[in-house]
């Protein structure tokens, strides 16, 4: 008797190079539309069916993750924003891009600094990348 195997058939990436410098840029692009609470820029980024895991576990709709966007970033309470360590990953036309953002704020005047690690995920569809999900952690 043979012994059965579940070995997946590699996933063949055509163009990886090409899909990991779009996936950069979108990143950097996303990252940017969040600074300038800019939702047309970030309405071609996300896909109609876009969620959002916060933080704190909630789930939040593609709706209102925009109204929050819109608003998000204050130049007024970040000291610092910034954007470091990214990397992707793909697996045929879905690809995760992890990075993390890091930040400063005063509160009570105290300097609060924050690092949330995130997850994009994206899905190529009809030859370009949209954001189906994105999942954000805060590093304790």
């Amino acid at each position: 008797m043979q012994a059965q195997t579940n070995a997946v058939a590699p996933i063949k990436i055509v163009n990886a190079d090409e899909d990991i410098s779009q996936l950069s840029k979108l990143n950097k692009q996303f990252f940017q539309n969040f600074l300038n609470n800019d939702t047309v820029a970030h309405n071609k980024i996300v896909y109609k069916d876009f969620i959002c895991i916060g933080g704190n576990g909630a789930i939040i709709n593609r709706d209102d993750y925009m109204k929050g966007w819109s608003h998000g970033y204050d130049p007024n309470f970040y000291k610092s924003f910034i954007q470091q360590n990214e990397f992707i990953r793909m697996f045929g036309n879905t690809a995760l891009v992890r990075a993390e953002t890091v930040c400063s704020y005063m509160d009570n005047d105290k300097e609060i600094f924050k690092t949330t690690v995130y997850t994009d995920t994206y899905i190529k569809l009809n030859g370009r990348w949209w954001c189906v999900q994105a999942q954000l952690t805060t590093k304790k």
